[in-house]
Parts: structure tokens; C-alpha cells; sequence
């Protein structure tokens, strides 16, 4: 069988650099975008134009996501899997961080992340022939468990994961495309590296706050990162290989926990409280 095409976003480090390498090391086809594309250099050198295209793209420009998919068509004739992968973290508290360093999290993970999600149905419907494709969604762990300290990357999944399972529940089944969020866990990834961190709140610096404690432990690097990244975006190639892909997929034992964890938080909440909702009976007088 002839090898997928994939459009890879945020290529330059992390989990974008290992996916296109898996997909060109199993005879797959990548698209490779990112903001400077001198940082593939090394992989340009390594493998044939004829399975490689690297292009500039910031996704923070809707026309340069278009024009991107468009340069893609133009070389490979369809793109088969979206891996909708560029993104950046930021600490800083809810109270503290300047609200246009949280805006442009939210212009990075969540509005470029849902320019490229429209791009790629379009091609998988309109352009593929036969129809389909996969778009998976690089999410987090943060988008079901919000951390302290990190509040707004954490609300930009949170929005991705909404938007994702609404598109997904839009989408017409004829068309053959897939939708899958990626929940990965902590990760050694370059991730803090491009970390923006905001100075902490005055009202915040006590070291016993969970905010405090969250700056402290993420000097060092990733949380508790002690899964194999390579081995992780493996699986995640994987995962795009399936006819039925599931539309939640946890990676790394912390995600699954967290998403564990979280289930059963919910489900008490709503089970303790459940029985006031009793009383919201049209033949039930409430008294308060």
C-alpha cells in the first residue's frame, strides 16, 4: 500500500520533530510546518524532496494555513492525517498573568488549532478523492484536569477539547474523516523551553500554595516526566493507522490516571448532589 501524507504543525521540537520522523521512517509522506523551517535543515539534508516538504508557517495567520494545505495539494495531491500539533504553555496565576500573554495562548492553541481543524476537513472532504482523512488534536492531560499555575494553557484545551467534540459530532459520517484528542501526559519534551513565564502574583508567592509549588517544580523540567516520548508519538501513529479511531486518547499512565481521577470527581459530585434536582419537578413544590 502506498505510504499516508501527513501535515504536521509545530514540527520544529517535541512531539511534531518525532512525528515526522516516524512518518518518513515507515515510507509515509510529511508536510512539515513550523515557524523557522532552517531548524529542519538536518532532515531536509537526510531525505528525498520527494517525501519531504517543509514550509513556514505560524498559525497564528489563517491565509498561511490555507496557503500551507494549499502547497501540500499542490506536491502530494491530498493529505491523508492531520496532526494538529503547534502550541505553547505559560505559567502564570489566573489573578496575575497579563491578560494579552493569556490572549495569545489562546491565538496559538485554540484559534490556530481550529483555522488548521477547518483547513484539513475541507480537504479530506473536498479534496481528497476517495473522501476521508484523520485529524488528530494534540491536547493534554491540562484539558481535563486543570492545573494550577498554568490555568489558561489548561482553559485552552479545555477549549479545544469542546470544540474537537463538537466538530467531530458535526462532521456527516459519508465523509469519512476522523477526529481524535490526543491526551498526552507529562512528556520530556523541549515544551519549557518556550515556556513564557508571567512573574507571580504578590497575593501568590507563599511557598505552600499549589501555584507556587507548581513554579517550583517545573525548574527542573517536565513533571514526574519519566515516559519514552518517542515510544509515546509512536503509538500515536499508531492510533492514526485505526478505520475507527477512538475520539479520547490518553498517553502515558499519569494521563490515564488523571482522566480516572477526574471521571470519578465528577461523577460524585454529581451523585451527591443529584437528588436536589428532585425538587426542579413541575409537581414539586419548592420551598427555599
Amino acid at each position: 500500500m502506498p505510504g499516508k501524507i501527513w501535515f504536521i504543525t509545530g514540527a520544529s521540537s517535541g512531539f511534531g520533530r518525532l512525528m515526522t520522523e516516524i512518518a518518513l521512517k515507515n515510507g509515509d509522506s510529511a508536510i512539515a510546518t513550523l515557524r523557522k523551517p532552517e531548524v529542519l535543515a538536518d532532515l531536509v539534508s537526510q531525505h528525498s524532496a520527494d517525501n519531504l516538504l517543509v514550509l513556514k508557517l505560524d498559525v497564528t495567520h489563517p491565509q498561511q494555513i490555507k496557503d500551507a494545505f494549499s502547497e501540500a495539494i499542490k506536491k502530494f495531491g491530498r493529505v491523508d492525517i492531520v496532526f494538529n500539533n503547534a502550541g505553547y504553555s505559560m505559567v502564570g496565576e489566573i489573578e496575575g498573568a497579563p491578560e494579552d500573554a493569556a490572549r495569545a495562548v489562546f491565538d496559538v492553541n485554540l484559534w490556530g488549532a481550529v483555522n488548521v481543524s477547518k483547513e484539513a476537513v475541507r480537504i479530506f472532504r473536498d479534496v481528497n478523492k476517495p473522501a476521508g482523512g484523520t485529524l488528530l488534536q494534540i491536547s493534554s492531560i491540562a484539558g481535563i484536569e486543570a492545573y494550577p499555575a498554568v490555568g489558561y494553557y489548561s482553559a485552552s484545551k479545555y477549549a479545544l477539547e469542546g470544540i474537537s467534540t463538537a466538530l467531530a459530532a458535526e462532521l456527516d459520517p459519508e465523509w469519512n474523516i476522523k477526529v481524535v484528542l490526543v491526551e498526552p501526559g507529562n512528556f520530556a519534551t523541549p515544551v519549557l523551553n518556550n515556556l513564557v513565564r508571567t512573574p507571580p502574583h504578590p497575593a501568590y508567592t507563599k511557598p505552600t500554595l499549589p501555584s507556587a509549588m507548581v513554579r517550583d517544580m517545573i525548574k527542573g523540567g517536565p513533571i514526574g516526566a519519566e515516559a519514552d516520548t518517542v515510544k509515546a508519538v509512536a503509538i500515536m501513529y499508531q492510533i492514526a493507522q485505526l478505520p475507527d479511531p477512538p475520539l479520547h486518547f490518553a498517553v502515558g499512565k499519569d494521563a490515564i490516571q488523571g482522566v480516572k481521577v477526574k471521571a470519578e470527581k465528577l461523577l460524585a459530585d454529581t451523585g451527591r448532589f443529584a437528588s436536589w434536582s428532585d425538587a426542579l419537578s413541575s409537581e414539586v413544590q419548592l420551598v427555599v
